[in-house]
């Protein structure tokens, strides 16, 4: 269940409360501590920088507040209710816009800092987070004051569509709370200078109209009205967000009071009400709702939505399990108990009073309640000209925003700034404050509440995180959903997450699909028996069909290229006819080739395998005879193949030069098609020349020299040996050459790492030491240099450099006992020295290996590497070279560079360095090589490890990845499995595994069974894995034959 990012299991409540047994939840806190206490525990720090915090209020009026920088969201929150003297503040949150412009709610329990990028510039809000279905909900007028206010802002904003009639009919009641009973002049006037609605013109004389029937109503009464309006609504308190259905239809997901609700365009179109939900879930972009089985029944309880990316979808699932906190539960959530050892889930929870919670204190609580009187503007209009009309605070604020027991803690007062007077970086406001606005905390005061101070960081922070737990990409790694929209959302490389609520069910699987559900598993396998006494069981015949699954899988790669990245640029004209020419010319006849060549394939192990009559005669129970006539036609095409070199060079040229064919690119790698980066389609024809060479030998020494089809296999065996020694070298450079290019779109801050004679040798993650202890980073090693990166939280998937060391002058030495660091070594170069960790000693063995491999090659070399470095790498450091970098690295420079970020909106996320990142590892250009002569395609069955059925799956293994499709016909892949660092087995007596030919894959908890169709099957499944996930280190690539087939195998 490690696959979710986060779950949250709906606790199972009644439709009504009253009389029925109490459910709790869960939360952060820690056993007997409440918000304020933990805010309260930390001790006493030294006084820290202030940071001015702008927030702007629900009457628009700019609050600067001057916090500590380690302040926690609910000390702002705090001195913000404290400020406005409100006492149902449940109600209300503080939100800010990301850097995707999607407002997020400023969570309590987080610094501020961590959660807002620039909080000196960016401008915070107070705004209504939990609407009640009725108002009368709501004990205080002047809480009922403060909605009203919300209902003006989201009229403005246009979140709050209706009618005219009923938009002007809220606007009338909003002018008789302001400026109180109908005056025609003044109203006109009003309504000039202040923008209620878009284009409120068009209904002024009905704003009018309604306005003039509310003579001698109070202003508490008008707010009233607007809530009774509003309420009745079908947007109110309505929050969209972006997300598309399975079928790809555009939607728009919200949450209310009642539960999760789906909009097409303004129109609901469903509800899924909180007692019919069992859990809420979100794995990367996906956000899942578990319904009942009672609801819907047992194969289709699973809804699923595809959101516009992983933080979006993360925001969305963290406001409804707010949502059902607040609006479903009775008592505040119960701590959650620490885990001894490691923790598994996301740790947000609702921290805060339910709304029940809220309105028993209201009623039981006894407090006086300290009238506060609302008046018409008009009663002030005398005094417009002096600008009294300003809300002011005329009591400092300088309690509650100091740190208990720290003396040199400075005041740190609200400032009243005028909204127009405030330069507002965020989303355009219509309805700004009025000449007329009232301060509605005039003669409304409160004792204020103690004080509270943010809590210190945990103490025992692991330096050393593990890295996260393995995941399907598009899917759970426990069910193999079928959805088409969860392909291309990010790699699931990133840390998961898992909150189980309800320990019943756990077992069973978070996603049911009725195409590939377990029911069907015992048909499967008696088909597959059906199947098994009836085919070939000679192993020419398996090695026959492996030849014929690799070709399917070989010619849909190609489609790539000349299907649907042709379409692509055809549609936007975005190739030169030079540049299209050269390409296509090339991939054409090869992939014309290639379909002839699949259908006799086809036709030759369809009568192999008895189909017809023809194999009583044994004629066609071989396939020396196709493979030598069709590897003397290939050898025609050789030219085309020696100009692969030529179109890879000229394409990325011409991307880099072209902006409109440099987007249609990144777009259409983006696309499910595209299931790997571009440029390793075009390597596609050379590599399959490689992949029947090995194949033709295992046929040959699988056969007797007597046998009638051993000649043929020879003879073509030394057709293709030929092609392949001829372009050895070749696919050498371009291998190379790709890999350097697929990392110059995932670095920023390089700017031409293509540079002529620099070669790729490991790229894998290491622990680097700063001041904040070991930091996890990516590193990059060529021939000339050494990169070290971190993945940074922006739009892309990208990694920004941090550093560049060059090889020449390189000194690498281990260094545990000096740092008493495990795995550790050290790196001295001429600019700086840096000390770095490995995962496991293997890990370091190889690090160490290459780095001196690769010093005596620089050694070697004429070229300088300082001089590629001039031209190619961004922001040089000159630290001294006697100096240990324990550089302190801020956020604003991890994600400062836009150099490359600018050119880049979209990015990938599934290449070879992200999954070394989340499984803590590193491959080398050797593992690549091995890589691609481990390449292999076929049906398998699949079986997870807590399920009962098998699942017939089309598996295509290759980038050291699993590549899963319902049929050998399908365009892409429905889902896929990295599988670095995972551990291919045979299973034993304790997984209770029956069957014959069935091997275990496993990484940590994650496990999983396939079971092949043979015994030669499924020995080249186990063969091929082994081969290129066990990443052997350098050393043993150059032991003898023997001893090396040992190691690796």
């Amino acid at each position: 269940m490690g696959e979710i990012e986060g779950t949250y299991r709906v606790l199972q409540t009644p439709g009504s409360r009253l009389g029925v047994q109490k459910t709790t939840g869960v939360s952060t806190l820690e056993p007997g501590q409440n918000l304020s206490t933990a805010m309260a525990s930390s001790p006493a720090k030294m006084h820290e920088r202030d940071l001015p915090i702008k927030i702007k209020m629900l009457d628009n009026t700019v609050e600067v507040l001057d916090i500590e920088s380690k302040y926690y969201g609910q000390t702002l929150l705090t001195e913000v209710y404290k400020h406005l003297n409100l006492i149902e503040s449940d109600y209300f949150g503080i939100e800010f816009q990301n850097i995707q412009s999607c407002w997020i709610w400023l969570e309590p329990m987080k610094p501020v800092i961590k959660q807002v990028r620039r909080p000196k510039t960016t401008m915070l809000r107070l705004a209504v987070k939990f609407f009640p279905p009725d108002p009368g909900q709501l004990q205080e007028e002047y809480t009922r004051y403060l909605f009203a206010l919300q209902i003006k802002r989201d009229l403005a904003e246009e979140r709050l569509t209706c009618s005219d009639n009923t938009a002007a009919l809220l606007v009338s009641h909003l002018l008789q709370s302001e400026i109180g009973d109908f005056d025609e002049t003044e109203d006109r006037e009003h309504l000039k200078t202040n923008q209620y609605l878009p284009n409120q013109e068009r209904i002024e004389g009905k704003i009018l109209e309604f306005h003039r029937k509310h003579v001698g109503q109070t202003p508490a009464e008008s707010d009233f009205q607007v809530l009774e309006i509003a309420r009745k609504l079908e947007m109110y308190g309505i929050r969209f967000h972006l997300a598309s259905d399975r079928e790809g239809t555009k939607i728009n997901l919200a949450v209310s009071h009642m539960g999760v609700l789906v909009f097409q365009g303004n129109t609901k179109i469903n509800t899924f009400n909180w007692s019919k939900v069992r859990k809420l879930s979100f794995k990367r972009k996906r956000f899942l709702i578990k319904l009942h089985p009672e609801v819907c029944g047992p194969y289709q309880d699973t809804l699923e939505f595809l959101l516009g990316s992983r933080d979006e979808c993360k925001n969305f699932w963290k406001i409804c399990v707010e949502y059902h906190t607040f609006f479903r539960l009775f008592d505040q959530p119960k701590p959650k108990a620490k885990a001894v050892f490691f923790t598994r889930g996301s740790s947000f929870r609702y921290s805060g009073r339910t709304q029940k919670q809220l309105v028993d204190y209201i009623k039981d609580s006894g407090m006086k309640k300290t009238p506060y009187e609302r008046r018409h503007s008009k009663a002030r209009a005398s005094t417009r000209a002096s600008n009294t009309d300003v809300p002011k605070q005329s009591v400092p604020f300088t309690e509650g925003l100091r740190t208990p027991g720290s003396p040199a803690s400075a005041a740190a007062p609200f400032h009243s700034v005028h909204s127009s007077a405030t330069p507002t970086p965020v989303l355009p406001i219509f309805a700004e404050t009025s000449p007329s606005s009232l301060d509605p905390r005039a003669s409304y005061t409160r004792i204020p509440e103690k004080n509270t101070a943010a809590p210190a960081e945990e103490a025992g922070r692991k330096l050393m995180q593990q890295p996260g737990s393995p995941m399907l990409q598009g899917l759970p790694v426990d069910h193999p959903q079928l959805s088409s929209l969860a392909l291309k959302s990010p790699l699931g490389l990133n840390p998961t997450f898992q909150v189980n609520l309800n320990a019943a069910g756990q077992g069973s699987s978070p996603l049911l699909s009725p195409v590939l559900s377990d029911a069907g598993g015992a048909r499967v396998e008696e088909d597959d028996e059906m199947k098994r006494k009836r085919y070939p069981t000679d192993k020419a015949y398996f090695i026959a069909k492996e030849i014929l699954a690799t070709e399917r899988t070989y010619l849909k790669d190609l489609e790539v290229i000349t299907v649907w990245f042709r379409s692509a640029v055809i549609k936007e004209n975005a190739m030169p006819e030079g540049l299209m020419t050269l390409l296509f010319s090339n991939i054409d006849p090869i992939y014309e080739f290639h379909r002839g060549f699949l259908k006799e394939i086809e036709q030759r192990l369809s009568l192999w395998e008895g189909k017809t009559n023809a194999h009583v005669k044994g004629d066609y129970q071989r396939i020396g005879d196709v493979m030598l006539r069709n590897m003397r036609t290939l050898k025609e095409f050789t030219s085309y193949l020696q100009k692969h070199d030529e179109v890879l060079t000229e394409l990325e040229k011409a991307t880099k030069r072209l902006k409109k064919l440099e987007m249609v690119y990144k777009e259409f790698e983006l696309q499910k098609v595209c299931y790997l980066p571009l440029n390793t389609f075009l390597l596609k024809p050379i590599q399959r020349l490689m992949h029947y060479k090995l194949i033709l030998g295992r046929l040959c020494k699988h056969y007797t020299a007597e046998h009638r089809d051993f000649a043929d296999c020879r003879n073509a065996l030394k057709e293709v040996t030929e092609m392949t020694s001829q372009l050895q070298h070749s696919l050498i450079r371009l291998e190379n050459f790709q890999k350097l290019t697929e990392l110059q779109h995932d670095l920023i801050g390089i700017d031409n790492l293509t540079a002529p004679g620099r070669e790729f040798i490991r790229e894998g993650c290491l622990y680097k030491l700063t001041k904040k202890g070991l930091q996890q980073r990516m590193f990059f090693l060529f021939s000339d240099m050494l990169l070290y990166t971190s993945k940074g939280v922006t739009g892309t998937n990208q990694f920004k450099i941090h550093g560049h060391l060059p090889l020449h002058g390189m000194l690498v030495e281990e260094s545990e006992n000096e740092w008493a660091v495990p795995h550790c070594f050290t790196i001295y170069s001429a600019q700086k020295t840096i000390v770095v960790a490995a995962s496991t000693r293997l890990e370091m063995g190889k690090w160490m290996e290459d780095l001196n491999m690769a010093i005596e090659m620089a050694k070697k070399s004429t070229e300088k590497s300082d001089m590629l470095l001039e031209n190619s790498v961004c922001n040089r450091s000159n630290r001294s070279s006697d100096e240990v970098s324990l550089e302190q690295e801020s956020e604003d420079d991890i994600h400062s560079s836009r150099s490359s970020l600018d050119r880049q909106s979209h990015h990938r996320a599934n290449t070879t360095m992200h999954v070394c990142w989340y499984r803590n590892t590193s491959v080398s250009m050797t593992d690549h090589s091995v890589a691609v002569e481990n390449q292999l395609s076929g049906y398998l069955l699949r079986k997870f490890k807590n399920s009962n059925g098998w699942q017939k799956l089309w598996v295509v293994f290759t980038n050291f990845c699993l590549f899963f499709y319902k049929t050998h016909q399908d365009d892409y892949p429905l889902a896929s499995l990295p599988l670095l660092g995972y551990a291919v087995s045979s299973p034993v007596e304790a997984d209770g595994i029956q069957k014959d030919y069935v091997f275990k894959l496993q990484f940590k908890s994650h496990v999983y069974f396939f079971r092949a169709e043979s015994k030669y099957t499924f020995e080249r499944w186990m063969e091929v894995i082994k081969r290129a996930t066990s990443s052997p280190a350098r050393s043993s690539l150059l032991l003898p034959k023997g001893e090396k087939d040992s190691h690796t195998d």
